[in-house]
């Protein structure tokens, strides 16, 4: 899953079993967290007049099976920015383990934060992280990773 996950944004559309969907959160929350806090809840959208709502966060989610919204106390955790990362990376890859491509929204959630947490009724005192689009791909991007000789130094820079 590490080598394949790759940022899909295209989808066919197809619902995605809860069974899958409660795997893949249940990846999330095993996460590790500062201190183990576990600042996190997750939010599964599913219906489509919801999912064509936050769409406002990136026009391409319209065809994604389900989105997943990360949601962090930032009064539970100082590192409740760095958990929710390793949440949402553990969502990244168990979508691709189960064959579902997922993209991590990023800046775009941060921009209409406040919208976004009103239409998922998101307590006042929480942070919506990111959203997580999640779907059948309609093709798996090919884009190759800088290799490890690239990336890799020993002892020094």
């Amino acid at each position: 899953a590490i080598r394949k996950r790759r940022s899909v944004r295209e989808f066919t559309g197809a619902a995605i079993p809860r069974e899958d969907l409660e795997q893949i959160v249940d990846a999330a929350r095993l996460a590790p967290s500062g201190s183990n806090h576990q600042p996190w809840d997750f939010v599964v959208v599913t219906r489509r007049e919801m999912i064509e709502k936050l769409k406002v966060a990136a026009e391409w989610m319209e065809t994604a099976g389900a989105i997943i919204a990360v949601v962090m106390d930032p009064t539970a955790s100082r590192w409740w920015i760095e958990d929710g990362s390793a949440a949402i990376e553990n969502i990244l890859l168990a979508s691709t383990a189960l064959g579902y491509g997922s993209c991590w929204l990023e800046g775009y959630t941060l921009r209409r934060e406040e919208e976004l947490k009103q239409l998922l009724n998101i307590p006042a005192g929480k942070r919506l992280l990111t959203l997580i689009p999640i779907g059948v791909p309609v093709k798996w991007p090919t884009q190759e990773k800088k290799s490890l000789s690239d990336v890799l130094h020993w002892e020094k820079f």
